[in-house]
């Protein structure tokens, strides 16, 4: 759906983007993630043609990017640009028309999402008057009204509550089963291993990672386990004898415990289930994977070493 190739991007003696590459299939939710001022937003700036790239090329469902595409783009930007003295309604009308939809297709359109949204008792409302949660609707819906092919989203769950954030995490997972293609730039990382297929991280105006979640996660990943059980912790710990290390435990509740742990030698997960079973109550064992939190933190902090050779 979308390839961005070489893409620079220079701002006076500020090197906003440096030769940034990548790629994001049909129907998929792709994550942009980075530290604030990495060059995320200058990317989708560059993507939805607002600003131009120095040097290399963005093509859009296989060929060069033309204004025309930008038709079939919905985006939301993270700086919020309703016109306050406007009624929502009438916001909605004036972005559909811009975006091509005659009045009759915009009213249909409206109804759907108002109703959906729960705000049709807003229609007549200044946008001036509305919540900040309020307004963020609003634009969410200006910005899927023409029902694009790609979906571009710069922190569309800033502003919002736990509910709506559901809300509109549970749009963008239907949009995707429709065959929507979508990007999201968040620093909400517990949404991003929920909704996202792939992710690519910027950092110092670089791309540093691209790939599944998992694939990422995997990659970071340090030999640990989990187990949840119900006994003894003695006799947890005397089943282990000298070939698994205790990193951590939590106590749940009356002899109920979860205990991470790292494998010694040649063990393997197999080895800790058969030497666990019969002496405790098994309720889960896993391998734990870092969250996205921690990959993010791991990839744009500096590491210790490179800190004293600073």
């Amino acid at each position: 759906m979308l390839e961005v190739k070489n893409i620079s991007k220079s701002f006076y003696k500020h090197e906003a983007l440096n030769d940034v590459s990548l790629h994001v299939n049909k129907g998929e939710v792709f994550g942009l993630l980075g530290p604030n001022g990495a060059g995320k937003t200058t990317l989708i700036r560059v993507i939805n043609r607002i600003i131009q790239q120095d040097s290399g090329s963005v093509r859009f469902d296989g060929n060069l990017m033309t204004q025309n595409d930008l038709q079939s783009i919905g985006y939301l930007p993270e700086e919020r640009g309703l016109y306050k003295n406007m009624t929502v309604e009438a916001h909605a009308v004036f972005l559909g028309r811009l975006r091509g939809l005659s009045k009759a297709d915009i009213k249909i359109k409206i109804d759907y999402w108002f109703d959906r949204f729960n705000i049709n008792d807003w229609r007549k409302k200044r946008i001036e008057e509305l919540s900040k949660g309020m307004a963020q609707k609003v634009q969410f819906i200006c910005t899927v009204l023409h029902e694009p092919k790609l979906l571009i989203l710069d922190e569309p769950f800033s502003g919002f509550d736990p509910i709506n954030i559901e809300l509109i995490k549970q749009e963008l997972i239907e949009m995707k089963a429709a065959g929507k293609t979508i990007i999201l730039s968040t620093h909400n990382m517990k949404s991003v291993e929920e909704i996202c297929d792939r992710v690519a991280l910027i950092h110092q105006s670089k791309k540093v990672a691209e790939g599944k979640i998992s694939e990422l996660q995997a990659e970071r990943k340090l030999g640990l386990y989990a187990v949840r059980f119900r006994g003894s912790m003695i006799a947890f710990v005397n089943a282990l004898w000298t070939g698994f290390e205790i990193v951590d435990k939590t106590i749940l509740g009356d002899d109920r415990f979860e205990v991470s742990l790292k494998m010694r030698g040649d063990n393997s997960f197999d080895d800790l289930l058969k030497v666990l079973i019969g002496q405790v109550q098994m309720e889960a064992a896993w391998e734990m994977l870092p969250s996205m939190q921690d990959v993010f933190i791991d990839v744009v902090q500096p590491k210790q070493e490179e800190v004293n050779n600073a």
